[in-house]
């Protein structure tokens, strides 16, 4: 499978909401707003200073020589300021890939690319994710990639 990184645009959204619909389903047994999810993806992309996504794209040639590509997985970053450490940490958030694409590099493919990212830029002190403590097979993957348990529970106040 060849895997292409590249920016979400705005012509995004309508997909970027229906995985995200999907995944809060399968992950935290959610049914989430769509007109709201879909004006926060649309804020997302329209503004880097609240969110950046990423889409992986499959891309295969037919015949040898049209190239197909299809989307195969996404991430959300946002920054979170550290004045322990002078710099941000780069969170990982609204991590999906369909169930068509699982298991087959797509998550590294995103990871990687934005590990690279990270690293090149000035400031950036890591990268950071949650992940439900159900979910194993994504800890797994997490680990395999060098992330490991940072001793945080997280807590909330939703409003």
């Amino acid at each position: 499978m060849t895997l292409r990184i590249r920016p979400a645009h705005a012509n995004d959204r309508d997909l970027l909401a229906r995985w995200a619909l999907a995944m809060a389903l399968e992950t935290e047994h959610k049914q989430l707003d769509e007109a709201t999810v879909r004006a926060g993806m649309e804020a997302g992309i329209a503004d880097a200073g609240k969110a950046r996504y990423f889409i992986a794209m499959h891309e295969s040639t037919v015949a040898g020589r049209e190239t197909i590509a299809a989307p195969a997985g996404t991430l959300m970053l946002t920054r979170e300021w550290s004045d322990w450490r002078n710099g941000d940490w780069w969170w990982i958030q609204s991590v999906y890939v369909p169930p068509e694409f699982r298991r087959q590099g797509v998550f590294t493919a995103l990871y990687r690319h934005v590990e690279t990212l990270a690293r090149e830029t000035p400031g950036v002190v890591g990268l950071r994710l949650y992940v439900e403590r159900e979910n194993t097979n994504a800890q797994k993957t997490y680990t395999a990639l060098g992330m490991v348990d940072a001793g945080y529970s997280i807590l909330e106040a939703e409003f």
